[in-house]
């Protein structure tokens, strides 16, 4: 670990900051693309029945 010197405690906030971000916007992305898929495959079974 690279010595952060007095500004230890606002650097490792931000890199957590960051990590919690990007997390959000992976599941939120994941979700999303479940939601989408599903959405699909209703579109596709409906156009095939009917």
């Amino acid at each position: 670990m690279p010595e952060l010197g007095k500004y230890a405690a606002e650097v490792l906030a931000a890199y957590g900051a960051t990590f919690l971000l990007l997390a959000g916007l992976v599941w939120a992305t994941w979700a999303r693309s479940i939601r989408v898929r599903r959405a699909l495959e209703q579109a596709l079974e409906q156009r095939d029945n009917g």
